[in-house]
């Protein structure tokens, strides 16, 4: 019986590419989304919620896999809380309430480098939502740690606009245990979500991801 996933995060860079993956795939899926999905599959659901005010009314609907694709900037969430809020709290309500729910695999975009302990605050929530996760007991975690993402967002960040123009001068240069910071496109990890995982807890850096392809 194929999994029905649960995205959250589906308009942003990996997640809307996941979604039509999944479509593409019939696999049925959910889109989580605050505002209606423009050109949204046909064969995908979603479920428009308000984060703010009205999540814990919310019903979510049965599914097996959560995929946490939801991502921003300090710059666009208009302060550290707000970027908190977006990238740690939210998700870990999510996830809870997906849990309850029956979902048994839950899988994370993070970051290269997240840690709990880290200095840089980006860093830091990556690694708080990692180390929430990993205590919460689903039979399958998969932790996505990429450098760069490459390709187009609907919204502008103007300095990852520049690292995309300079990663294929500096990627070549990251060999050996340094391979793992390449830029890497968020279609080539939307394709490698929706492939099958061992349980258990799966780390998925750059090499991981291109050596399945």
């Amino acid at each position: 019986m194929k999994d029905k996933y649960l995205v959250l995060g589906s308009t942003g860079l990996v997640g809307n590419r996941l979604i039509q993956h999944l479509s593409r795939n019939n696999l049925e899926a959910i889109a989580l989304t605050r505002r209606k999905i423009k050109n949204l599959p046909n064969n995908i659901n979603e479920l428009i919620i308000d984060f703010n005010s009205s999540l814990k009314e919310v019903s979510f609907p049965e599914c097996d896999h959560l995929c946490v694709c939801m991502g921003t900037t300090i710059k666009n969430a208009g302060s550290r809380e707000g970027f908190k809020k977006v990238d740690l709290d939210y998700c870990i309500d999510i996830a809870q309430r997906a849990q309850k729910i029956g979902v048994s695999q839950i899988s994370i975009i993070s970051s290269i480098g997240a840690d709990d302990q880290s200095r840089n605050f980006y860093l830091r929530i990556k690694g708080m939502l990692i180390k929430k996760i990993l205590t919460m007991g689903f039979d399958t975690v998969n932790i996505y740690l990429p450098g760069l993402l490459i390709g187009k967002r609907n919204e502008k960040r103007f300095l990852e606009s520049i690292g995309q123009k300079i990663a294929p001068i500096i990627d070549p240069l990251l060999v050996g245990k340094m391979k793992k910071y390449r830029s890497i496109k968020a279609d080539s990890i939307a394709a490698h979500m929706i492939r099958p995982k061992t349980k258990g807890v799966n780390y998925f850096y750059y090499e991981d991801i291109m050596n399945e392809k």
